[in-house]
């Protein structure tokens, strides 16, 4: 006999055409009348999303119910967790997901009961093809969800074993029909034959019938719903008229069921076929700038702030945890699929960009603490300069220290080089007062710089060393400005000819190197989609001339062309157009990448443009580093007939996060691009894209998406919605490297430059001429207790080889951290014995693990004791 378990949930966007405090007001009325029926009903019970972030804002404003969540909780009628916030799969750092994953299970167990261990991310727009190791580093063994998948070509049933890159499998449960597939509204409540046999029953028979399932998933809500009462007595009614035996469930128990089912059928790679429901493949490129804003935090977090936390409580700075988590928590909140997608209102990316700021408030006042509080216990001097390496591997080469000076006059010592690479000047200010032990006295400021200076420098791992500066009677170095149009090192050369970019390797010549081109988007915050009529345009350049100091070579190319300001002018026969600048600048220095800023001052609406990059290869295939790993693409065959099967166009549109590379026998090319998702693949030419603008939340009928608009905006009653944000008029700038190597295509190495490219310079001087340099640093008074600190320090070190994902304080063992090393390559690494009995090993939320060795395309965490650290 076939069964139903059918669940009663809410979907709860947290945000989307409405603002977070909408939803809140809508939780005020759905969650309280969820706790009544079930305090009135015990034979119910009610999912509130998979995430914990929402219950903490129902609680907030209703304290009055903490008790009865934490009692319907124990009794396992209600249901909540995993997550902080539902995330997005395939736009995030892995660390973000693990991240995640650990605040809200944490959370949840501190606050409420047990946390419903369900992968369950019912409305993500797509997975990343190793989401079942992150699954699992949080002991998470299943996963739910809507979107993604074919019964034809990746798995015949719903309900199949999902392995990611390596090893790690999960057990995977799937609703073709959303989570609203049993979902009652009050009409059917009031014809519940009608709603059985035109909607209920065809769903389970569709679900029965591919895979001959006998236990199907009947997910019973929509977003923002509440409860069916007396939901016990409608299954009751529903069986009546069912060819199907109906029972209430929940998410866990139905995990059971499957866990205990043979011979399901396997799947390996992503979830990101638009068949049953949209995935929106081009959704990657929509308000970039918010995107790359995201990306600068969680480098920000992941590669200062965590570190330096750690430093600072080796040293006797205590920093609150509570500070770090919720500086994550503004970053999570951002990273739910509608919010980092972008297809909201402006009214919502305003709210998101306030809490982008917020976040780089929190991690900047962190670190403001903790470099003041060491330098006021070491009392430096105006002329000592402190400077981190994050890092857990000593650090020798270049980094940009802040600083200011009266004069440019000066010199690093032990550096052979000091190159100033951006300077402000601050005039004479007369009048000026300070506090002093028996009031304020007046006095004239003198004149000064404020300089970022490249210097070389030797620090130690995970800490940190002092530099100093002295007079000089010569000014410090500045790049000057030279009419060449080429610059070279021993291994490669790149030079601007004839309006194009060369790129020479040894005797390989890729001509027309990189390029910019632009194209109308008639599409929305969901999807670009070409316009009619139009095609992409190459941007030409105009100039070059190069850039020459002591530590590089830079390249700097120019040009402007006249595009359509709209889409109306792109079809016009006399359009308005209006001038879009542009600018790439090619760097050669210290390590073997190329790094690369784009400038574009955008004046153009509702458009795309991309970065095209020649790689000489005409397989079309790709290799696209994910999180922690890597996957092969080569564009699929579009399906002719594909309207009739798809509810939108399969383009090739690919994913990757950090790098994305094209390799051959004998060689590969990678480019490697900070926050910036989407590429595409086409001859021998590798399409990046850099922004696609748009002035609308949904547009309905687009060329790759036919039928309803996204985001509701066709829907009855609804209105068509204009983001004028979202055309991101301005300057903005994206950064980029690439690399040509030799021999075959090496993860480990790539994904090692991907991470190193990101280190951060991160420096400190004890001055008076600027206090707000640092926003609060005029407010951190000094310790009246003196800290006893080394003038030079080292929290730990390993050995370069291995790769550090991330190390951060416990979130769940006060007085320890967590490293964890990754493994993003297909072969198994093993770890020294030595570092093994540094801790214990553990997985992300810190359970003990019986490991010695790193799976491939996997982690290995060990928690150490703050005070046993060397």
């Amino acid at each position: 006999m076939v069964k139903a378990h059918v669940i009663q949930h809410t979907h709860w966007d947290r945000e989307w055409y409405f603002t977070k405090e909408d939803a809140i007001v809508l939780s005020d009325q759905v969650f309280t009348e969820v706790l009544d029926e079930l305090e009135r009903n015990p034979n119910v019970n009610f999912c509130l999303d998979g995430q914990t972030s929402i219950v903490d804002e129902y609680v907030e404003v209703n304290p009055e119910k903490l008790e009865t969540i934490r009692r319907l909780m124990k009794e396992g009628r209600l249901f909540v967790g995993p997550w902080y916030a539902q995330t997005d799969a395939l736009l995030v750092d892995a660390e973000s997901i693990l991240r995640n994953l650990m605040i809200g299970i944490s959370d949840t167990i501190n606050k409420y009961g047990e946390p419903m261990m369900v992968g369950y991310l019912p409305d993500t727009f797509g997975f990343n093809a190793n989401l079942p190791t992150l699954l699992q580093q949080a002991e998470i063994d299943n996963f739910m969800c809507w979107r993604g998948l074919n019964f034809e070509t990746m798995t015949p049933s719903p309900y199949f074993i999902w392995k990611g890159l390596g090893d790690k499998i999960v057990y995977a449960m799937n609703f073709p029909y959303g989570y609203m597939t049993g979902m009652m509204n009050l009409d059917a409540i009031h014809d519940v034959p009608k709603f059985v046999k035109d909607k209920l029953d065809v769903a389970v028979e569709m679900l029965h019938t591919h895979g001959n399932n006998e236990d199907i998933l009947v997910p019973s809500g929509v977003d923002q719903k509440s409860m069916v009462l007396n939901f016990d007595q409608i299954i009751n009614e529903i069986n009546h008229s069912s060819k199907y035996d109906n029972v209430i469930s929940d998410y866990p128990s139905y995990v059971e069921v499957i866990r205990s089912k043979k011979n399901l059928p396997h799947y390996e790679g992503e979830l990101r076929q638009p068949v049953y429901s949209r995935v929106h493949r081009s959704i990657g490129s929509v308000r970039t700038q918010m995107k790359l804003a995201n990306f600068k935090l969680e480098q920000k977090i992941l590669k200062r702030i965590e570190p330096m936390m750690l430093i600072a409580e080796k040293n006797g700075i205590r920093i609150g945890k509570g500070l770090l988590r919720r500086l994550w928590k503004k970053v999570l909140e951002n990273q739910a699929h509608d919010s980092i997608g972008g297809c909201v209102s402006d009214n919502v990316m305003e709210d998101i960009n306030h809490r982008i700021k917020e976040a780089n408030e929190i991690a900047d006042g962190i670190e403001n603490l903790i470099v003041k509080r060491i330098a006021d216990a070491l009392d430096l001097d105006a002329n000592q300069v402190l400077v981190f390496n994050t890092t857990t591997t000593k650090y020798q080469g270049p980094k940009t220290v802040h600083i200011v000076a009266n004069s440019k006059k000066i010199q690093f010592k032990g550096s052979s080089y000091a190159i100033v690479e951006k300077e402000l000047f601050y005039p004479e200010r007369q009048n000026a007062y300070r506090m002093t032990a028996i009031g304020y006295e007046y006095f004239d400021e003198p004149a000064y710089y404020e300089l970022d200076v490249k210097v070389e420098v030797e620090v130690p791992a995970l800490g940190y060393t002092i530099v100093e500066f002295e007079e000089s009677e010569a000014e410090l170095e500045k790049a000057i400005k030279t009419n060449k149009t080429e610059i070279k090192n021993d291994a490669l050369a790149i030079a601007f000819s004839d309006g194009s970019l060369i790129l020479t390797v040894g005797d390989v010549e890729y001509t027309d190197f990189i390029r910019l081109v632009d194209s109308g988007n008639a599409g929305d915050t969901y999807d670009y989609s070409p316009l009619e009529g139009d095609h992409e345009v190459p941007l030409n350049f105009d100039k070059a001339e190069v850039s020459l100091d002591s530590s590089k070579e830079t390249l700097i190319i120019t040009g402007k062309t006249k595009l359509p300001k709209n889409l109306e002018d792109r079809l016009a026969e006399q359009p308005e157009e209006v001038e879009l600048d542009y600018e790439i600048t090619l760097s050669i220095g210290v390590g073997e990448v190329v790094e690369g800023t784009i400038t574009i001052k955008n004046t153009i609406y509702s458009h795309r443009i991309r970065m095209v990059v020649n790689v000489l290869d005409d397989s079309e295939k790709s290799i696209a580093q994910i999180q922690n790993g890597f996957i092969e693409n080569k564009p699929d065959v579009i399906p002719a007939d594909w309207q009739e099967r798809m509810v939108e166009k399969p383009v090739n549109l690919e994913i990757f996060d950090k790098s994305v590379s094209v390799a051959n026998e004998n060689a590969y090319v990678t480019v490697y691009a900070d926050g910036l998702k989407e590429y595409e693949r086409i001859g021998r030419k590798l399409y990046i894209t850099l922004m696609a603008t748009t002035g609308e939340l949904g547009k309905p009928n687009l060329s790759w998406r036919p039928g309803r608009a996204s985001g509701d905006t066709t829907n009855e009653g609804h209105i068509m919605m204009q983001t004028p944000l979202a055309q991101e008029i301005g300057e903005h700038h994206f950064t980029f490297g690439f690399t040509v190597s030799q021999g075959a295509f090496d993860e480990w190495k790539v994904a090692k430059l991907a991470e190193s490219r990101l280190d951060q310079s991160i420096s400190y001087q004890k001055q008076s001429l600027n206090v707000f340099i640092h926003r609060i640093d005029n407010k951190i008074w000094p310790l009246q207790n003196e800290l006893t600190i080394p003038r030079e320090f080292s929290l730990i070190e390993f050995p370069e080889e291995l790769l550090v994902s991330a190390i951060y304080p416990s979130y769940f063992n006060e007085g320890h951290y967590v490293v964890r090393f990754a493994n993003p390559s297909a072969k198994e690494v093993t770890l020294p014995k030595e570092i093994l009995k540094m801790g214990d090993v553990v997985n992300a939320i810190e359970r003990k693990q019986a490991l010695t060795t790193i799976k491939p395309y996997d982690y290995l965490s060990l928690l150490i004791t703050i005070e046993e650290s060397n």
